[in-house]
């Protein structure tokens, strides 16, 4: 058998065993491509440093940082009124019942368990409300004035949902706190002031009271 004949008949046979034949190699023309550039882009943090130090070198930077400071002070001094926040047209009072049921187990640092889920759990039975809450406006003098007979610092918590505490710390020479995004008066549905919220057994008491303010008809 001649040698092409021989290599035609063996073809096959190689292919089947899997031996790998040499792909065809095909030449394809993609077209003319056009003018190619390097990527010049200029690194972002050395474009920011250089931002920063020239806001740096003008004082930019410094005059900026002195607004910030003053803003923040200015929001301290003078935190934002509670929204929605007016004063007591009439005495309403209702009970609150501080329980919660416990999602998952509760455990100290010692890791005994104080409490299981699914368990339903009164606080004041732990911790107990010793102050009195008083919420006020600290803008109105009336209020101010009724606030500081409910009690000093170690039987009543004076909380502002408005006016600057810190100013009249200074004034009275005694602690005021402030109701920051109205957390607490939303929690105990308290809508106007003066309202106090106290113990009553495992409850708590919350009331809106209506004062005489200066220039009402007794």
């Amino acid at each position: 058998m001649k040698r092409g004949i021989l290599l035609a008949v063996l073809t096959p046979f190689v292919i089947g065993a899997g031996v790998p034949v040499p792909p065809t190699r095909v030449g394809v023309d993609h077209g003319q491509m056009g003018q190619t550039w390097p990527v010049i882009e200029p690194d972002l943090l050395a474009v920011i440093k250089a931002r920063l130090d020239t806001a740096q070198a003008s004082g930019k930077i410094d005059a900026l940082n002195r607004q910030f400071a003053e803003k923040v002070t200015q929001r301290v001094m003078q935190p934002v009124a509670v929204a929605g926040m007016s004063p007591a047209g009439e005495t309403r009072s209702w009970e609150f019942d501080p329980a919660i049921v416990v999602e998952n187990d509760i455990r100290d640092d010692r890791g005994n368990l104080i409490a299981v889920a699914g368990q339903r759990v009164n606080p004041l039975s732990y911790t107990g409300l010793s102050k009195k809450l008083v919420f006020i406006n600290g803008n109105d003098p009336a209020e101010l004035a009724w606030a500081m007979q409910r009690g000093s610092d170690e039987t009543a918590k004076i909380i502002f949902v408005d006016g600057s505490p810190f100013t009249l710390m200074q004034t009275h020479r005694r602690r005021f706190y402030f109701d920051q995004d109205g957390r607490l008066t939303t929690h105990f549905g308290i809508r106007h002031t003066p309202a106090v919220v106290e113990r009553k057994g495992d409850l708590l008491q919350v009331t809106e009271h209506v004062i005489r303010r200066k220039g009402q008809p007794t």
